[in-house]
Order: structure tokens, then C-alpha cells, then sequence
């Protein structure tokens, strides 16, 4: 097949990165697609990642959030210094305590929280480096775009730049022979 009758995202491979269709890694074929159609290629890294992930996904990232930040920690702190006072002072008194010190039942539910959580905290890193990647990927392509399209405009450029020397140099014929 020439290359006048090849398919348009084909030219475009074998001319702007010099390889064959089939060669080309998903980002580039994207790439040259986007080109093709003169759409633009950036995404927003957030939209993109939401849309791949699950409701899961979500779930931890939003657990994950909640876990680490300040207001978690002092409200937990809190809690547990409540209870404590609450089963040593207050309810001791009334001998109605219902987790007296050394605290076990306490202890069980911290250790629980602790054994949920952390799988949970894991599955949003874990989601964070996929979007780190995604988003690697994604400037990639946007990168390559606009390097695609400097050397295309270059071209651009050096073809006027080389009609505008044609040009000069055919009226040079002209003046040389009326003087």
C-alpha cells in the first residue's frame, strides 16, 4: 500500500515518530488519534481515576482520609480518655463499671479498629499509586502532543521559510537581466 493511500493514523505514525501502527504503545496511538481528529488530549488526572475506580475504592479513600486527620486522632483521644474516666471514676463508684482497669474490653476494640483499619489505609495507597501512574501516563501523552505538534509546526515553517526562497530566487533571474 503507498503511503497516499494509507490509513491517516498510519501516515501520521510513520511521520511524526517513525514507526509502523502496530508498533506503537497505547499512549502514542491515543496520542496520534487525538491528533487526527484535532481534539485536545488533556484530562484531569481526579475525573479520570473516578471513573476507573470502584465504589470500594472510594470507600478507603474516604476511610483513609478521615483516619489520618487531626480531628480523627483528638476525637479518638478523646473517647478513650472518656472512657477510662467514665470506667474508673464515675461508674467504679457506683461498682456498675463495665471495662474496669486494665481496660480488656477496650483493648479489643482498639486492637479491631486497628486490624480494619489498616488493610483500609493500604487499598488507598495502593489507589494513590495508581493514580500517580495514571497521571504519569497521562502527562506522557500531553507531553508528547505538544512535542508532536512543535515538529509539525518546524515543518510548517521550513516549508514557507523554503517557498519564500523559491520565490526569491526565481525573481532574481528577473532583476539581473533588466539591469
Amino acid at each position: 500500500m503507498s503511503n497516499n493511500t494509507a490509513h491517516p493514523l498510519q501516515q501520521l505514525a510513520q511521520h511524526l515518530l517513525g514507526k509502523a501502527i502496530h508498533e506503537l504503545e497505547p499512549e502514542e496511538s491515543h496520542v496520534l488519534e487525538q491528533i487526527r481528529q484535532r481534539r485536545p488530549i488533556s484530562r484531569d488526572v481526579a475525573d479520570v481515576s473516578d471513573q476507573q475506580s470502584s465504589f470500594g475504592e472510594r470507600l478507603s479513600d474516604k476511610v483513609a482520609a478521615v483516619g489520618g486527620s487531626w480531628t480523627f486522632i483528638i476525637s479518638f483521644g478523646l473517647i478513650m480518655l472518656g472512657w477510662m474516666l467514665i470506667n474508673t471514676d464515675v461508674l467504679s463508684h457506683f461498682g456498675m463499671a463495665f471495662d474496669p482497669y486494665p481496660y480488656i474490653f477496650l483493648n479489643l476494640m482498639l486492637s479491631t479498629l486497628a486490624a480494619i483499619q489498616a488493610p483500609i489505609i493500604m487499598m488507598s495507597q495502593n489507589r494513590q499509586a495508581a493514580k500517580d501512574r495514571l497521571a504519569a501516563s497521562l502527562d506522557f501523552e500531553v507531553n508528547l502532543r505538544a512535542e508532536l505538534e512543535i515538529m509539525r509546526l518546524h515543518e510548517k515553517i521550513d516549508q514557507r521559510i523554503q517557498q519564500r526562497l523559491d520565490q526569491i530566487l526565481e525573481r532574481l533571474p528577473e532583476k539581473t537581466s533588466q539591469d
